[in-house]
Parts: structure tokens; sequence; C-alpha cells
């Protein structure tokens, strides 16, 4: 029976050690392919953060391809995209309450939705490759133009830019561009 149970306990420890090691040897593969950004813009008590995953575009085609029209995306790749607000926000004139969401967007030909989901995923998508998200969690959905740019961009890049009185969220990859207009609420309320 002692042998039987050292046995058991030491198949199963074997087990663990294997599994564990397949997931960081998984994790570094796809990490390589597409690394991993933290972006962070900052201004006056303002914090704004997104986490995300930068896949390339390796000659393929991304949008209405990779990327299909009119289905939701993980923006980026691996885990679920994150975006932190420590203050709350006007997204396209609707209020985003301060706190961490996922970011999730349904990319279409002349704009996208850019949906904020209060619920935290482990992963971008499924075991069946559909998007891990809920959409009874989301919170705020907007719609706003995309543009084509001139120039590919070779890597999916999210960043923060300012314009006039407000902060843009920014999405660029292949030759299509998203800007989302961000105001801080406290400002707009001094300004009243």
């Amino acid at each position: 029976m002692k042998k039987t149970l050292k046995r058991s306990f030491l198949g199963l420890m074997i087990l663990g050690g294997v599994i564990m090691v397949s997931y960081f040897i998984f994790k570094t593969n796809t990490k390589s392919f597409s690394p991993e950004d933290t972006v962070t813009f900052q201004e006056d008590d303002l914090v704004l953060e997104v986490f995300y995953n930068r896949p390339y575009k390796k000659d393929r085609q991304i949008f209405g391809g990779l990327v299909p029209y009119g289905e939701v995306w993980r923006t980026g790749a691996n885990e679920a995209t994150t975006f932190f607000t420590n203050k709350d926000i006007l997204v396209d004139g609707s209020l985003l309450p301060a706190g961490k969401y996922t970011l999730w967007t349904i990319p279409m030909e002349n704009s996208w939705k850019v949906i904020f989901n209060s619920e935290m995923y482990p992963w971008g998508i499924t075991a069946d490759e559909r998007p891990s998200r809920v959409a009874e969690f989301d919170v705020l959905t907007v719609e706003v133009p995309s543009v084509r740019t001139e120039e590919t961009i070779e890597q999916f890049t999210i960043d923060f830019t300012t314009a006039y009185d407000f902060i843009q969220m920014n999405f660029a990859w292949d030759r299509t561009l998203v800007r989302v207009p961000i105001k801080d609420v406290s400002k707009i309320e001094k300004i009243s």
C-alpha cells in the first residue's frame, strides 16, 4: 500500500513538472512571435495604461483576412488586452468609470467598435479559438472611424497622443489607424 502511494505521488509530481515546463515553453514561444508591451499615459493626476501583445504582419492580409471584419478581436495576441484608468474618463463622449477592463474591438472597413469589458480573462481566446469575452460584462462600447495609412505598419501598436483638448488612444497595424478620443472627466467639470 505504501509503495503504491509513493509511486502515485511520484507520478503526480512528474506529471505536474511536465505540465509546468510545457506551459512555460508554450508561453515563451508565443511571446517571441507577439511580444508583450505596456503603454502608459500620464498627465497631471490621470493615469491610463494598456497591456497588450504585439503581433507582426509577416506578409499577411490583416484586417478582412487574419482579423475578419465584423468579428470580435482580442486587440492583439495571446492574453486579453487590458486597459486601466485611475479616474473616470469620457471615451468618445461616453462615461467609463475608473477601473481595469479588458479591451476588445470589432474591426470593420471604415470604423471599429471598441469594447471595455469588466471581466479579466487569462487568455484572449478559448480552446476552440473564439474570443474569451462574455458580452454581458461589457461596460462601454463606442464606434470610431478607421483610416487607411500611407505606410504599412509591420507590428501592431497601441499608443497615446494628445490632440487639441483630448487624449487619443491609437491602434495601428498594416495600413489601418484607429483613434479613440478620451477626456478626463474632472477637467470637463472644471471648465463648465
